[in-house]
């Protein structure tokens, strides 16, 4: 008898277990789905009037990329937001499957080079198609070190994704690399590595 007790709950031990299995799986299931494909994180970046505008000249230059939706200002709230009604409010859109939402807020905040997006290229050739496309119509006194401002005022680095590389080793190699660097505005991978290795 004492047996057959433990075999039962043994059995319904195992049945409690293979349950909260199950529940924990169609939990995991339903967050996954309720979760942006690129992720919890989506940058807002305020403009004045030019949101859909800079939507579309992103979604141009990158690959896997799209304008997902658009949403507009109301009559309503018209005393705080100031703007007219039937105006594009938000934009969201997707950058390599990165999410995004532009929004016009107005010309109250403007952006900084204390925040940058950082493209990480695995040729010069991609670093030279970055840099030529969101540089155009930027500032060119922005650009150093890898670093540029598009037409929007957007900081971007245009990286080679070797560079860490080069700077993980404290020494002459990393010191010539570094010193290559600072005079360089697009960044050259070839002269980078010529420098590294004196």
């Amino acid at each position: 008898m004492a047996t057959k007790a433990v075999g039962r709950k043994g059995g319904q031990k195992g049945v409690q277990e293979s349950v909260q299995k199950s529940v924990q799986k169609s939990v995991q299931k339903s967050v996954q789905k309720s979760v942006p494909k690129g992720g919890r994180l989506t940058p807002c970046l305020w403009f004045d009037t030019q949101a859909e505008e800079a939507a579309r000249f992103y979604t141009g230059i990158f690959r896997n990329s799209r304008v997902k939706e658009i949403t507009r200002y109301t009559a309503a709230g018209f005393e705080t937001h100031g703007r007219p009604a039937g105006s594009v409010m938000t934009v969201a859109f997707e950058l390599d499957g990165q999410a995004f939402t532009a929004l016009n807020g107005g010309p109250h905040f403007k952006f900084t080079e204390a925040i940058s997006f950082e493209i990480n290229c695995d040729n010069q050739k991609e670093i030279d198609y970055y840099w030529d496309k969101l540089g155009a119509g930027g500032d060119p006194s922005a650009q150093q070190c890898g670093w540029l401002k598009d037409r929007f005022g957007l900081s971007w680095q245009v990286v080679p994704r070797m560079m860490a590389d080069l700077f993980k080793k404290p020494g002459p190699a990393a010191d010539r690399a570094m010193t290559a660097m600072l005079r360089m505005k697009k960044l050259d991978i070839a002269a980078l590595e010529r420098a590294a290795r004196g």
